[in-house]
């Protein structure tokens, strides 16, 4: 595994000019990339979770390296890359920015792994392709733990808090590492809880650019998902795109009782059900989830 350190000296902060599909054009952000050495391989986009960042995939990553070229990055907002104080943080503006990313790399084709905010995106993503409008081929997509259908959405207390007008700035300015700390443990199950070292090594990631001042504004994405449900849901019960599910079914917020609706709306999918694994399937179980990201290649 990659300590945050090399994660972040692995890659670069690069300029990309998003293409905005529902607005104005978007300014130049410097988004924190990393991307494999290997050329002669079919690439895999990973799109990662809140609160944390693309480091949230360190655990697989050289594994997925030896099948697939890897780019991971972070959203705007968070890890490493521009966090504008201003901006409202919406799922269609980063789906612009994963956009942006495959031109800058000339990716054609690519397969997904998408994470709990990232799941988000991937929905936006096949949204566009199911209505003809994709930048890329996208081969397959591996949907770890997230907030697929709006109405099972689950948050902790403090990201039902962190949406209040009031309250979520307040919030946002008071987090320290115990607040974080307290909060990133609910959502792990009692079987694979995160050793301290790796809370703090998380915490590092989120305070990194003052990120950690922001979750008021990064928690739009719960609205996002109210808003857009119809649009994203449809998407994944219509496309043609192969889908896998890899779930841990102990977590509080997006876990046994999700699945429960995979298997009855989408059920020539693969769902892989791990009874002990909580919210952070790739943290918590890597050696059992890098072998289903595999899979991937012959779905």
């Amino acid at each position: 595994m990659f300590l945050y350190d090399e994660w972040l000296s692995s890659g670069e902060r690069v300029a990309l000019e998003p293409r905005s599909r529902r607005a104005a054009p978007l300014p130049t952000f410097h988004i924190f990339c990393r991307v494999s050495a290997r050329t002669a391989a079919p690439w895999l986009t990973l799109l990662h979770g809140f609160p944390s960042s693309s480091w949230d995939y360190a655990k697989v990553l050289l594994g997925l390296e030896a099948e697939f070229r890897v780019v991971a990055f972070d959203f705007l907002g968070f890890g490493n890359s521009d966090k504008p104080r201003s901006s409202r943080y919406m799922i269609h503006q980063q789906a612009d920015l994963t956009e942006a990313v495959w031109r800058h790399f000339s990716v054609r084709r690519t397969a997904i792994v998408a994470h709990d905010y990232g799941v988000s995106v991937a929905q936006e993503l096949l949204a566009r392709r199911e209505q003809g409008a994709e930048a890329v081929e996208v081969s397959g997509i591996t949907f770890l733990n997230g907030g697929l259908y709006a109405d099972l959405h689950r948050p902790l207390a403090v990201q039902r808090l962190l949406r209040k007008p009031l309250v979520g700035p307040l919030i946002s300015a008071l987090a320290n590492e115990w607040m974080f700390r307290r909060n990133f443990r609910k959502v792990f199950s009692h079987r694979h809880l995160p050793s301290p070292a790796e809370i703090g090594q998380h915490w590092r990631v989120i305070t990194r650019r003052g990120g950690h001042r922001l979750a008021h504004r990064l928690i739009h994405y719960m609205a996002d998902r109210e808003q857009f449900c119809r649009r994203w849901e449809g998407a994944i019960e219509s496309t043609r795109v192969p889908l896998q599910f890899v779930w841990g079914m102990a977590d509080p917020v997006s876990g046994a009782h999700v699945a429960d609706r995979i298997r009855a709306r989408l059920p020539r999918a693969r769902l892989v059900e791990l009874t002990d694994v909580g919210h952070y399937p790739q943290l918590e179980a890597p050696e059992r989830v890098l072998p289903e990201i595999l899979r991937m290649m012959h779905l």
